[in-house]
């Protein structure tokens, strides 16, 4: 259709073509293509100038107007990937939302006050196409290589237990002394009733049981403080606990297992401004809350 356009502007197939770094050959063979699909012809030849026919009369003014509005489609969508707004679709665990997350929207929102984050909190992994998520944060190993992450820190766990359950039901000193305990765990369908500890110099999974297992981290952690039982949470998640001792940890230094956490995201280095704001905003910060610096 623009090489349409470039022939009625020149008057002839040569200098169109000329201008348009083609053959007069290629130019003839796509005006006949627009004139085969059409089924009319577009130009009346003759050896002085090309004339257009009605029906190319037609066809050249609605091309201009199409042309003209497919430029101010481009030219909006270019312009909006530029400018901080918009939606924002955001995954994240519940306990990494509420706690390292959520501490950072109010600054964020100071530098772009008109980026509307969408936050979901749920420790079940969601498929980023199917759920029309922008970015998911995702805690262990990664199963699809073709979206593009950022790492954000390392988490690592500890065992730990409120005071008050460790004076009734006393503190675990070897690792074999867990199967005496009531262990709070997971219900994920990824996850096993197993905690990897160290033994013997070698991570082993040991099986624990209890008369809890919830779909996230913040119950886990509420039964602990209640005194229920023991619990395997993050560091980022109980570290104030340990702290002001509502918390105490136990078994120190048998977790076996530390996991890369990433910001998981669409579109590779294309993505929307508001995408990019948003990662390279609270990617840092997040990392210095991993590492016990930040809020």
């Amino acid at each position: 259709m623009q090489v349409f356009l470039r022939v009625v502007e020149i008057g002839t197939f040569s200098e169109a073509a000329r201008l348009l770094l083609m053959t007069p050959s290629t130019v003839s063979k796509l005006i006949g293509r627009i004139e085969a699909r059409l089924g009319v012809r577009l130009f009346e030849r003759s050896t002085r100038r090309l004339c257009l026919t009605s029906e190319g009369q037609v066809y050249y003014e609605k091309s201009i107007a199409l042309l003209a509005e497919l430029d101010n489609i481009e030219r909006t969508i270019s312009q909006g990937a530029l400018m901080a707004g918009g939606t924002i679709r955001i995954n994240v665990s519940v306990a990494f939302g509420v706690l390292a997350l959520e501490p950072l929207l109010p600054a964020f929102w100071q530098a772009h006050p008109d980026i509307v984050v969408d936050i979901s909190l749920s420790d079940e992994i969601v498929d980023l196409y199917l759920d029309r998520t922008d970015i998911a944060f995702r805690v262990g190993p990664l199963q699809d290589s073709t979206i593009t992450t950022r790492r954000i820190g390392v988490v690592k766990r500890r065992i730990v237990a409120s005071p008050d359950y460790l004076d009734r039901r006393g503190t675990p000193i070897r690792i074999d002394d867990l199967a005496d305990h009531n262990c709070l765990g997971f219900n994920f369908r990824r996850s096993n009733p197993v905690w990897p500890l160290k033994e013997s110099g070698r991570i082993v999974d040991r099986a624990v049981n209890g008369t809890l297992v919830a779909n996230n981290a913040q119950t886990l952690h509420r039964m602990a403080i209640a005194g229920i039982g023991i619990a395997r949470l993050a560091d980022y998640h109980v570290r104030n606990d340990i702290a002001d001792g509502r918390l105490v940890e136990v078994l120190e230094g048998t977790v076996g297992d530390e996991e890369q956490i990433h910001a998981l995201y669409l579109g590779g280095p294309r993505q929307p401004y508001r995408v990019r704001a948003f990662l390279d905003f609270v990617c840092p910060r997040l990392g210095e809350f991993m590492q016990g610096k930040g809020h």
